[in-house]
């Protein structure tokens, strides 16, 4: 059960890179996603948001990812 969950939390780690034009956009998106892990592998819904929102806008603005 454990290696399902690490599955589905990398998955959703996977689509931090969604960015969106602006930091507002980059962080709502990778709160989303984080949340959503967070939900799957029964981790805090907050912390999972702002793990994800963070990790998005540091990649997107790093440009670590391609946002474009």
């Amino acid at each position: 059960m454990a290696i399902y969950k690490i599955g589905l939390a990398l998955t959703f780690a996977a689509g931090l890179s969604a960015c969106g034009d602006n930091v507002g956009e980059q962080a709502l998106g990778g709160g989303a996603v984080g949340a959503g892990a967070a939900a799957i592998t029964g981790g805090s819904l907050l912390t999972g948001a702002a793990i994800g929102a963070g990790a998005n806008v540091a990649a997107c603005q790093a440009e670590i990812v391609d946002c474009k």
